[in-house]
This record gives structure tokens, C-alpha cells and sequence, in this order.
């Protein structure tokens, strides 16, 4: 049975594996547009705290991601 910090935060973004930090990272970013527009401020809340913990940790992961050039802007 899991916590109630996991009810309601889902897994430690840590004790994920690599496909399952991407699944959720994946899940978070497809729900972000329907959670800000429609959601309350405590969902709005969690959904940030969430992608924020799952977004760090798949940067602790892999911190040589592979840029898009075309998604690159110059430096000001």
C-alpha cells in the first residue's frame, strides 16, 4: 500500500525507472494545458511541483541531452 504522499504525488520521481520518469514526464506534459486552464489553483499547484520533480530528476539522469538545432535561438 503506498503513502498518502504517493496518493497524491505519485512515486518519488528517484524511485522511478527510466521508462517510467519518461512515461510520466510524457503524461504531465499532454494534461499541462487542460490543468492550467481548467483546473484549481491546488491542482495547478501540484501539477508544477510534480513536472518540476520529475523534470529535475530526468536532468540529474541525462545531462547530455541532445538539442534540436532548430529549436536553438541565439545567444543575447
Amino acid at each position: 500500500m503506498r503513502s498518502d504522499v504517493a496518493d497524491r504525488s505519485g512515486i518519488p520521481a528517484a524511485a522511478l525507472s527510466n521508462h517510467e520518469l519518461s512515461r510520466e514526464l510524457a503524461s504531465l506534459h499532454r494534461t499541462r494545458h487542460d490543468t492550467f486552464v481548467h483546473g484549481s489553483d491546488s491542482a495547478l499547484a501540484n501539477h508544477d511541483q510534480r513536472s518540476r520533480e520529475l523534470e529535475l530528476e530526468y536532468l540529474r539522469r541525462f545531462p547530455e541531452r541532445d538539442p534540436d538545432p532548430r529549436r536553438l535561438r541565439p545567444a543575447e
